[in-house]
């Protein structure tokens, strides 16, 4: 049958639903910090972690930059760069027969000389797609002389801490006051839409959500106001989160004066994504970012580099499965920091020590960690600083708490150690002084031997010992008095050295005149050799006064016909031995008494083995042997 403790159940359930309370307080407070957005932040610092840690890429091939340099620039010896100088490049990359040209260099206005060169372009090569800015405060008209298809706004959106991490792909334009609806598409977005379309791919609506695109079966993953770490941001246009390409050389990248020369492999640019943009460190078109581990510029990247990953990771999702970035919706992500944030309570319930919660914690955090990181792999982005932050505080709190129970667990634990210690004390004191009393009164009067007077001097003995015990008991619970009362009514001073407190407690419990047998020893031997200090604590002195006390005094009750009596203390080593040896009838019954109890009890306080058995032809021995170097340790 399985036996249940209820009250040990019912006490780990208080102390478990006492360590929830501070537990679920933080919780509370920073489920409520991250819906204020106090933990946004921390949150786009993680995510940027992660992007920055997957493993490289290689180049995308698919992808072509031709970048105009601060070389390019002393060369043509002019900026902004003349529109003849534009007109010529696109005419010879078209020689290469690209799929698009994006031209990221605004051109609402001419720059001579060659203005009417560029016209001509813009007329001629369909293929190509200029930029216009449509969002304020400042904004830009594309070329008039591009047709609508032909033209992406280069408006992106920046974070609250001056980094780009969104793209915006679709707006209604504010522009056209005829048609103030009008659908705009985003330069990305418009180059990537090129060059599906050449392989039979074409934009459609969303089947799962119909707020946003799909090439075939891949959907672009919608940006809401409360998307991942973030919480209340402006989601109006369709924004997606942008996962850029990681790597030493995400895209190969060509100067303007490459393209004059003819220095490069033409099939980079064959059947290509082309973008034409400005990379010349003096010019302010750069984009802040923290999620790229290899940038020449630390966390900053060129405007057109910036799109080239809006258009690779459109491209790459739908044509080899590139995953693009996606959440869970907000229940999910709140049920995963609740989660996270019970997880210390219950590993506390469990462990209640300080230091396995600590390590329980701190594994904990890295398998959390481990596990944001493989999702992003696969383009999930969960809660991660909120979700550390509840299983860190949490974790930290109850180990602080799960210390000071251990600290109380550890003074309870001394405190019943000593109370324990008093009830065997006193036990003791009581079995080898009264109880011994009683025992011999009880035998004289079945024995009919004692006259009234002496079996009332004996009872007036017994009233005193009894009271001289109580009063005893009462002054050890109020100090540490090193010290102890013997069942003949001496008390010994215990710091006295061992060897001399075995001699007081042999001669005076065989002066004692309540047992009976102990007045007939005509050979009395004793001897015990000293023992260093070190080895022998205060309670071990105790315990083997008690020991030799009780051995003498089973003599006196039970050694009938003894003569002789030995009570040897001999040092071996580094173990000692303490014998009492008679020559009286022996044990008389195998069953085991309190007193002999009491003997195996001390015994195993010290470390020892005892021993108590019958001699030939006659006679008791009673021993106890331990190690030196084990009785203080053990006390």
């Amino acid at each position: 049958m399985v036996w249940i403790n209820w009250r040990r159940i019912q006490a780990e359930i208080k102390i478990l639903l006492l360590a929830s309370l501070p537990g679920t307080g933080f919780l509370i407070i920073i489920v409520t910090a991250r819906l204020c957005g106090l933990l946004q932040d921390y949150e786009l610092i993680a995510l940027d972690t992660f992007l920055r840690l997957r493993p490289l890429e290689a180049t995308d091939d698919k992808v072509v930059i031709i970048g105009i340099n601060e070389e390019d620039i002393r060369s043509v010896k002019s900026y902004p760069i003349s529109d003849r100088e534009i007109a010529t490049l696109v005419k010879k990359i078209e020689r290469y027969k690209p799929i698009a040209i994006g031209l990221d260099i605004v051109r609402d206005l001419p720059v001579e000389p060659g203005h009417q060169e560029l016209i001509q372009v813009f007329h001629d090569y369909k293929n190509l797609i200029g930029i216009e800015k449509i969002l304020p405060p400042d904004t830009i008209l594309a070329p008039p002389q591009l047709s609508p298809k032909q033209i992406g706004f280069s408006d992106i959106v920046v974070d609250k801490d001056s980094k780009y991490r969104r793209y915006l792909l679709w707006t209604t334009s504010p522009l056209n006051p005829k048609n103030p609806q009008q659908d705009k598409y985003s330069f990305g977005l418009q180059l990537a839409k090129a060059y599906l379309s050449a392989k039979n791919i074409n934009i459609e609506t969303g089947i799962i959500d119909q707020a946003t695109i799909r090439f075939k079966t891949t959907e672009l993953p919608r940006f809401l106001s409360n998307s991942g770490g973030y919480v209340n941001e402006n989601a109006s246009g369709l924004k997606i989160l942008m996962n850029f390409r990681n790597s030493n050389k995400p895209f190969n990248i060509l100067s303007l004066n490459d393209i004059k020369k003819g220095n490069f492999n033409p099939n980079l640019l064959q059947n290509k994504i082309v973008l034409i943009g400005i990379v010349a460190s003096s010019t302010t078109d750069f984009v802040n970012s923290s999620a790229i581990a290899h940038q020449k510029i630390p966390g900053q990247i060129y405007g057109v580099e910036f799109h080239a990953h809006a258009c690779s990771q459109i491209i790459n999702a739908v044509i080899n499965g590139r995953p693009l970035l996606k959440v869970w919706s907000d229940k999910w992500e709140y049920l995963w920091i609740i989660v996270w944030g019970c997880y210390p309570i219950i590993i506390f319930g469990i462990t209640q020590s300080l230091w396995k919660n600590l390590l329980a914690v701190v594994v904990v955090a890295f398998a959390l960690f481990g596990i944001g990181y493989l999702l992003i792999l696969y383009g999930w982005w969960i809660p991660i600083a909120a979700s550390l932050l509840t299983l860190t505080v949490n974790g930290l709190g109850l180990s602080g708490f799960a210390f000071a129970l251990y600290q109380n667990n550890q003074v309870f634990k001394i405190k019943m150690n000593e109370r324990q210690h008093t009830i065997e004390f006193a036990f003791t004191v009581i079995h080898n002084g009264p109880l011994q009393t009683l025992a011999n009164v009880l035998r004289q009067m079945q024995a009919k031997d004692w006259s009234h007077e002496e079996l009332r001097s004996q009872l007036e003995k017994l009233n005193y010992e009894i009271r001289e015990i109580g009063e005893y008991l009462k002054l050890e619970a109020l100090s540490q008095d090193e010290s102890l009362r013997l069942g003949s009514g001496l008390k010994i001073d215990l710091k006295c050295p061992i060897h001399e407190l075995f001699y007081v407690v042999y001669s005076s419990t065989l002066e004692r005149s309540d047992l009976e047998y102990l007045k007939n020893i005509k050979i009395k031997i004793r001897t015990f050799e000293p023992v260093d200090e070190k080895y022998l604590s205060i309670q071990n002195k105790q315990e083997l006064c008690l020991f030799l006390e009780e051995a003498l005094c089973n003599v006196g009750k039970h050694a009938k016909g003894v003569k002789c009596i030995e009570a040897i203390g001999k040092k071996d080593n580094d173990s000692y031995t303490l014998k009492i040896q008679d020559n009286g009838s022996g044990l008389i019954s195998y069953l085991e008494s309190k007193g002999t109890k009491q003997l195996k009890n001390i015994a195993k306080n010290l470390g020892g083995d005892f021993k108590r058995e019958t001699l030939s032809p006659k006679g008791t021995l009673c021993q106890i042997t331990w190690k030196l170097a084990n009785s203080k340790s053990s006390s």
